[in-house]
């Protein structure tokens, strides 16, 4: 068995996150390699913003972000696959808490989508470019 694959998901945009989650789904097949799928969460604990709040909101964004992922890998692998499958919720800046994810489980490749880019994202660059940028692993990327 090879090292796990890791699936990056916005969970913003279905369409681009269940082809995504079909190709990380696949590569991870191919290889009988583990298939870990996460999402990252702002952290809205550290910032001024925090005091908008509730005191428990960041618990339930996360519960809320694992019931959507979990239900996403059931409709798009089914119920089987999707038991095999690691749910992972981050918080913090994306592409830095998808480096650290796939560092920590010790993953073999990345599969991330990328958005068509705006105007902004030339001079900022998107998640998905920084991810490339600063990965150990291959990144394999979807549009």
């Amino acid at each position: 068995m090879s090292r796990p694959v890791l699936c990056a998901l916005e969970l913003s945009d279905r369409a681009l996150d269940e082809k995504v989650l079909t190709e990380a789904a696949r590569l991870a097949e191919l290889d009988g390699a583990q298939l870990d799928v996460v999402n990252v969460l702002p952290n809205f604990g550290e910032t001024w913003v925090s005091g908008f709040f509730e005191e428990h909101h960041h618990e339930k964004a996360v519960e809320d972000a694992t019931k959507r992922l979990q239900d996403l890998c059931s409709k798009v692998l089914g119920e089987e696959r999707n038991a095999k499958v690691r749910h992972l919720v981050a918080t913090g800046t994306a592409y830095q808490e998808i480096l650290k994810v796939a560092e920590t489980a010790g993953s073999g490749l990345i599969v991330i989508g990328a958005h068509k880019p705006d105007l902004k994202d030339y001079l900022l660059g998107p998640n998905a470019a920084r991810v490339i940028r600063h990965s150990d692993c291959s990144v394999f990327v979807i549009r």
